[in-house]
């Protein structure tokens, strides 16, 4: 029989609820800043691709340097035509199309390192990538730090960070979803899985990203010339800046698999409105 509870603040036990009863999991504002950070992570990706086409390389040095460069996004002109060569670490992979020479978000194809479809604006405009790149990462920022407040001061936020007793069950929760494994073992209100990824993203990701942005910026440089040192320079924390995306687009997949293999519906209705029908081996504490 349902049963929708008021609150899933920590119980003495983990395993305290039973399976089956429907709990209210998520804030209001949990939610909303959820899908807030989800919009404005979608559009600094994009944007953050447009500003990179402005100059489709990366160098592993304090400034511009080919013999250290790491990755670049060509288009060349042969006899048989314009191709796309996409070289990583000196190694050159024919890309026309997708990379190099691509889209160019107008209706044709031109020399360009990422596609019109997934820039934002799709036709190259630097500028307003950048006006788009620096509002949302405000947004960002804004959307974070109230998810964090509220996350304190409910004591939600401690549901998330994952603690020496989460670490034997990494493997088997694990194991569970490569269907290695039944069941998986008992968790709270975030399986193991969840609070690592969200304690890597929150504590670590998050502001490294946040960090090697604003060393792009020239009046940043100019104040805090130490941190810049450290990331090896402007073009240096160009390159850091671009794999912290890539980490957040991994993480990205990564959830919306736990999100799936968990149960799609359930989720999705829980960061919707609200409500969760708590598992067999879910509660809703730690």
């Amino acid at each position: 029989m349902d049963a929708t509870a008021g609150s899933s603040a920590p119980l003495p036990r983990a395993r305290s609820s039973e399976a089956g009863v429907v709990v209210r999991r998520h804030s209001l504002v949990t939610r909303t800043t959820h899908w807030v950070v989800f919009i404005a992570m979608i559009v600094l990706t994009m944007s953050g691709l447009q500003i990179f086409n402005a100059a489709p390389y990366l160098d592993a040095s304090d400034k511009s340097d080919p013999a250290r460069r790491v990755l670049s996004l060509d288009g060349r002109t042969t006899p048989a035509g314009s191709v796309g060569v996409t070289t990583i670490l000196g190694h050159e992979l024919t890309t026309t199309h997708l990379l190099g020479y691509t889209d160019d978000g107008q209706g044709g194809e031109t020399a360009r390192g990422f596609p019109g479809w997934i820039t934002f604006p799709g036709y190259q405009d630097l500028a307003g990538g950048r006006r788009w790149h620096f509002f949302f990462g405000w947004v960002l920022v804004l959307a974070g730090a109230v998810y964090l407040i509220w996350g304190i001061g409910r004591g939600e936020l401690s549901l998330l960070i994952l603690r020496p007793s989460d670490l034997p069950k990494l493997w088997p929760m694990q194991a569970y979803y490569l269907r290695l494994r039944k069941e998986p073992p008992d968790h709270g209100k975030y399986n193991p899985l969840q609070k690592a990824g969200y304690t890597l993203v929150l504590f670590v990701l998050t502001p490294f990203v946040i960090v090697t942005g604003l060393v792009l910026a020239p009046g940043f440089d100019a104040v805090a010339q130490p941190i810049v040192w450290l990331l090896g320079g402007r073009q240096f924390a160009r390159t850091w800046h671009f794999v912290a995306m890539l980490a957040f687009i991994g993480f990205f997949f990564g959830h919306v698999f736990l999100v799936v293999a968990t149960g799609f519906v359930n989720n999705m209705r829980s960061m919707i409105l609200g409500t969760y029908r708590l598992g067999k081996h879910e509660g809703t504490g730690p």
